[in-house]
């Protein structure tokens, strides 16, 4: 009975020790002044990570956000990189929105980068880029044709081709690159997409010997119905949270995140608005640990320890996306002005 005793003491206090270090959690501003708005963030762990940005702009830190070696990517200083996946200190892939729709590949720290992907059409336009491993990924574009452009890489990012299975998209739906986060891919390459405009829907493929190929849509209970509002980023740990908004009115809180686990009790899942929801609009959430997730946007950032359910403002400054160390525990941020934040318990 002293050992059981003694055991629920220590989980205890590990309980109120750890929830305690959530209510002092807050985002601390690494540095900002530089003449890029950022949208790609990739955390490679806890020294290493990347950050992409409008006017060509990269940078990459060693020291876990310390410092920041910066450069205009030479030849592509008016590219918009939206989003950008890093594997370690030398190697990474960038994406840029806009036309002409370009992907580049460095594998030498960012000393010289070599385009492995470009299309002059001005009907593509990159949204989003994730991989499952350093092999395989995706990048997400707006629809052509009523069907969403999906590219796919077998040989980390060294070539690109259209998917076999493009989701198909509704007239007036389309997708944000407004953090490179509506599209995530899991482990087992399970492809999750989130939509806005005129309809707010995730989109999940099955790749299944029931149903290979098969996408697979669900409704959210997202404000929705104009080009500026939906569902922006999505992730995944043990429920699926996605938040998003009208980002032309951002600090309305009304339909702004839901969150999706399994209902036992009625055999299926579910997708269930926030009861306390994030303070406005969002354009990026992270899952970080089992039920918590963190999430930012323009009026500020906002973490859950529920799996989504209630949420609680962090920070009032304004950033685009945030991101956790593939490898690691620490925590960016990043958004207009070069700025960069990182969380601090």
């Amino acid at each position: 009975m002293k050992n059981l005793c003694s055991l629920c003491f220590a989980w205890l206090l590990c309980f109120l020790l750890f929830n305690t270090a959530l209510n002092a959690q807050s985002v601390v501003q690494l540095q900002q002044g530089k003449p890029t708005n950022i949208r790609g963030l990739s955390v490679v762990d806890d020294n290493v990570a990347w950050v992409s940005g409008s006017t060509g702009h990269i940078a990459i830190t060693l020291d876990g956000g310390k410092t920041w070696s910066w450069q205009r990517v030479k030849g592509f200083e008016n590219s918009d990189f939206r989003d950008i996946e890093a594997f370690s200190d030398k190697e990474a892939v960038i994406m840029s929105s806009g036309t002409p729709a370009l992907i580049l590949k460095t594998v030498d720290g960012g000393a010289n980068w070599q385009v492995k992907y470009k299309n002059t059409d001005a009907a593509y336009f990159f949204d989003a880029m994730d991989f499952s491993d350093k092999k395989h990924g995706y990048i997400l574009g707006d629809p052509i044709n009523n069907k969403f452009l999906l590219m796919e890489t077998k040989d980390g990012g060294n070539t690109w081709n259209p998917f076999k299975s493009q989701p198909d998209a509704l007239p007036g739906e389309a997708a944000f690159a407004a953090s490179g986060t509506c599209l995530r891919v899991d482990d087992n390459n399970i492809i999750n997409i989130a939509t806005g405009g005129s309809r707010s829907r995730l989109l999940i493929l099955i790749d299944d010997k029931i149903a290979p190929g098969v996408w697979v849509a669900t409704d959210l209970a997202l404000v929705h119905g104009k080009s500026s509002q939906g569902a922006f980023s999505l992730a995944n740990g043990d429920g699926t949270v996605v938040v998003g908004g009208d980002y032309q009115k951002d600090q309305l809180t009304d339909s702004v995140a839901v969150y999706w686990y399994n209902n036992n009790e009625h055999g299926r899942e579910r997708v269930i608005l926030a009861g306390n929801p994030p303070a406005g609009f969002q354009s990026c959430v992270e899952h970080l640990l089992s039920d918590i997730f963190v999430s930012t946007g323009t009026p500020g950032s906002n973490i859950t320890i529920n799996g989504g359910k209630t949420w609680k403002k962090i920070d009032d400054t304004s950033y685009n996306v945030c991101r956790k160390a593939k490898r690691g525990k620490l925590v960016l941020f990043a958004g207009n002005g070069g700025k960069i934040g990182m969380l601090k318990l």
